[in-house]
């Protein structure tokens, strides 16, 4: 369920970077920048029916949440964490989260673009 569902999310990642290029332009990232809001809006639409309703066996959470939305976006999923760290009264942990994911992912590819330039 997981990998089909991921192959479908990430079809529709590509087809929106894609269409977004074409008609919006390269000039800013909004393929990137719509399907990280649109996913994480998703994500908060199911993860709130799941809490209020639970009418969805686990099958199906793992297609749609895991398989789909993970394979649109990422950061559907980083929303998700940081929602629950804040609904839990974990402010500062939500913040700590927000902030060193952000500073340590971009840290990371510009660390692994310069490891490739020194070896090239």
């Amino acid at each position: 369920m997981v990998l089909f569902g991921g192959g479908l999310g990430a079809t529709l990642r590509h087809l929106i970077n894609l269409t977004c290029a074409r008609c919006l332009g390269t000039g800013f990232p909004w393929g990137t920048f719509i399907i990280n809001i649109t996913g994480s809006t998703v994500m908060g639409l199911i993860a709130g029916y799941l809490a209020f309703k639970g009418e969805a066996s686990q099958p199906w959470r793992w297609f749609l949440m895991t398989g789909i939305l993970d394979g649109y976006t990422t950061f559907s999923a980083f929303s998700l964490d940081t929602a629950v760290l804040y609904e839990r009264g974990e402010i500062g942990l939500a913040a700590l989260y927000v902030l060193g994911s952000v500073v340590l992912s971009i840290a990371g590819l510009f660390g692994g673009l310069a490891l490739v330039r020194s070896l090239t």
